[in-house]
C-alpha cells in the first residue's frame, strides 16, 4: 500500500514513511492510494471472529510493505489489551464505551498503535524521533502514556493554557522521562498551527527527525476504524433489520473520517452523525457548502473545541469535494453547553447511565436525528471522571477524584513559533 497527499504532488510512499513524516511535503495529509473492500461473507460471519482477528483483517492492507503479518499481530496484541464494549442505554440506542484503556479515552487505541509502529520502524535507527502533538485534552494524555519510555522517541505535547481539565493536565504532565508538555497561551487551533508549521519547516527538519501523533498521522487515524467493526460485531444480532447509525462527538474529525473509511471497506453502517458543540465549522459546511474556519471557543466538551478541523481535508479528498455525496454518508448536529448539561442529568435520571460531556453531545445529536427504522450508537469517548468540574454542574453529587498538579512538569510558552522551536531543539 502506498500513500499520497490530499494536496496533489508527486509523493508516493510507504506506510512507514507516511508515519514517520506525519505531514506531506506540501502540507497536506497522507491518504491511502485506495481503500480495499472486505468480502461480504466476512461481515456475515463477524460474530465468530476474535477482535484481534478482525483488527488484523482490517489493517493488514494498509500496512503491507511496511509490517509483516507477525509484526502487525504483535502490535495489535499490545494495542488492544482492554475492552471496548457496547452498552445498551435506552430503546434502540447504545453507547460504544471507548474509555477502558489506560488513559480512559478513545485515543488510547490510536496512540498505542502508533507508538508501537514507530518503535518498530525506529529500532535500527541511530537518530531520535521527536513527536510533536497538539491537544485539546485527551490526545495529549493518550500520546504521553502510549509513548512513555519508548526508546528513541521524544514527545513534545502542546496544550492550550486553562482549556484542559485538571485530570487531563495531570495525565500529560506527571510522567516525565521522554514526555515534555508545553502550556501555550492560546487555543487548540493555535497549538495545531505550531505543530503543522514545525512539520513543514524544512530547515528544522534538517536538524530534527519530526513526526506528529495527532489524527493527521495515518497511524493514529486508521486504527480508529476498529471501534466500528467491534461495535457492529456486538450489535449485529440486535439490529433486527434496522439500519445502524453512529453518532460521533466531533472536533478534529478523525473519528468520523476513520468511520467513513470503514464504511467504504464494506462495514454495514448506514450513516454517521458528526455531533458538534458550538465549534461548528463542519456542521456549517454541510448546511451551506462553504468551509470557513473559525476561532475555537471554550465549551464544556473541551476535547471538541476545534475551529479548523484538519481531517476535513481528508473527507473532502475521499469524496472529490462533492458535498451531496458527503451528506449521503454524514449528517451533523450542533449542541450547546446548556443542552449538554441537561442531557447528562436526564440520562442519569431516566437510564441510570452516566454520560461524559462529549458522550452527552453524541447521544443528544443521535436522539434528535434517529429515525424509526434505525438503531443508534453513540461514542462515549472518555470517562466522566476526566471532566469532573463539568460533571458536578450537571450532577452535584458526582464524586471527583483529585488530580495533584504540584509535582507535575510543564513549560509555559507564548503562542510564538520561534520560542517553540528553540525549546524543541
Amino acid at each position: 500500500m502506498k500513500y499520497l497527499s490530499t494536496r496533489k504532488n508527486n509523493e508516493y510512499i510507504s506506510f512507514k514513511e507516511a508515519v514517520i513524516n506525519g505531514l506531506t511535503k506540501n502540507g497536506g495529509l497522507y491518504v491511502p492510494e485506495r481503500i480495499p473492500e472486505i468480502p461480504s461473507d466476512f461481515f456475515e460471519q463477524i460474530e465468530s471472529y476474535e477482535d484481534l482477528d478482525i483488527a488484523f483483517t482490517v489493517l493488514k492492507p494498509f500496512v503491507e510493505g511496511s509490517l509483516n503479518d507477525e509484526q502487525l499481530k504483535s502490535i495489535l496484541a499490545e494495542t488492544l489489551n482492554f475492552n471496548i464494549p457496547v452498552v445498551p442505554v435506552e430503546k434502540n440506542i447504545a453507547a460504544l464505551e471507548l474509555y477502558h484503556g489506560p488513559t480512559q479515552a478513545f485515543k488510547d487505541v490510536g496512540a498505542r498503535f502508533m507508538s508501537r509502529c514507530l518503535s518498530h520502524f525506529n529500532a535500527d535507527e541511530d537518530k531520535e524521533v521527536t513527536i510533536i502533538v497538539a491537544t485539546s485534552g485527551d490526545t495529549g494524555s493518550a500520546v504521553a502514556n502510549g509513548f512513555f519510555k519508548v526508546p528513541g522517541v521524544a514527545v513534545k505535547i502542546l496544550f492550550p493554557k486553562g482549556k484542559v481539565s485538571a485530570y487531563q493536565e495531570f495525565q500529560m504532565t506527571s510522567l516525565g522521562e521522554n514526555i515534555h508538555a508545553f502550556e501555550i497561551d492560546g487555543t487548540f487551533d493555535d497549538c495545531q498551527k505550531l505543530v503543522k508549521k514545525a512539520l513543514n519547516d524544512e530547515n528544522l527538519r534538517t536538524k530534527k527527525s519530526l513526526s506528529s501523533a495527532n489524527s493527521i498521522n495515518v497511524a493514529r487515524l486508521l486504527p480508529q476504524m476498529l471501534y466500528y467493526f467491534f461495535a457492529y460485531k456486538q450489535l449485529k444480532k440486535d439490529l433486527k433489520g434496522k439500519k445502524m447509525v453512529v453518532s460521533v462527538p466531533s472536533g478534529n474529525l478523525g473519528n468520523v473520517t476513520a468511520g467513513l473509511v470503514a464504511k467504504r471497506m464494506g462495514l454495514p453502517i448506514d450513516k454517521f452523525i458528526a455531533a458538534h458543540n458550538i465549534n461548528d465549522t463542519f456542521y456549517t459546511y454541510l448546511n451551506t457548502g462553504e468551509y470557513a474556519k473559525k476561532t475555537s471557543v471554550l465549551t464544556y466538551s473541551n476535547a471538541m473545541d476545534v475551529g479548523d478541523p484538519s481531517n476535513y481535508e481528508r473527507i473532502d479528498y475521499f469524496y472529490n469535494g462533492d458535498l451531496e455525496s458527503i451528506k449521503k454518508d454524514v449528517a451533523a448536529c450542533r449542541i450547546d453547553d446548556e443542552a449538554t448539561l441537561k442531557e447528562i442529568q436526564e440520562c442519569q435520571e431516566s437510564n441510570n447511565y452516566t454520560l461524559d460531556p462529549h458522550g452527552a453531545v453524541g447521544k443528544l445529536a443521535l436522539s434528535e436525528l434517529l429515525k424509526d427504522d434505525e438503531y443508534g450508537v453513540f461514542l462515549e469517548t472518555a470517562h466522566p471522571q476526566k471532566f469532573a468540574t463539568v460533571m458536578k454542574k450537571a450532577l452535584p453529587d458526582f464524586v471527583e477524584e483529585t488530580a495533584d498538579l504540584k509535582d507535575c512538569h510543564k513549560t509555559h510558552l507564548a503562542n510564538n513559533y520561534e520560542a517553540f522551536v528553540k525549546e524543541i531543539c
